[in-house]
């Protein structure tokens, strides 16, 4: 999957959480995560999500994106082993987990737009 912005671009090999145990398990008990790897969570119609770092034991970046994978909230730095939520906000229907200080260094933020083929033809940047 790509990331694009006027930052730039980037690419990350990711595994798709689409269903409720996926999502549920995410990234926790993990000791590490290749750089260019990430987890992306799928939810099947936009809604409000909330967020947690129980038994996750790495810090993420988690970026939050609407029903046309466009970046509406990017959270740096999750604390590992935190409970407390991390809410990414209505009309939520992606969210990307990547190594904790990832997307600062890269420049993704708000407005940014991913491209998988999961978003389908409403996607502001479609697969070709």
């Amino acid at each position: 999957m790509d990331l694009r912005g006027d930052w730039g671009q980037a690419r990350f090999s990711v595994e798709v959480a689409d269903d409720g145990a996926e999502r549920s398990q995410g990234l926790m008990h993990r000791e590490s995560l290749p750089r260019s790897a990430g987890m992306l969570f799928v939810y099947d119609a936009p809604q409000f999500v909330s967020f947690w770092m129980r038994n996750t034991l790495i810090p993420l970046d988690m970026i939050f994106m609407d029903a046309t994978g466009k970046v509406v909230r990017v959270h740096e730095n999750a604390i590992p082993l935190d409970e407390t939520g991390i809410e990414g906000g209505e009309g939520i229907q992606y969210v990307l987990e990547i190594n904790g200080g990832l997307a600062s260094r890269l420049g993704i933020e708000v407005e940014s737009e991913l491209r998988h083929p999961v978003i389908g033809k409403d996607a502001a940047w479609p697969c070709e």
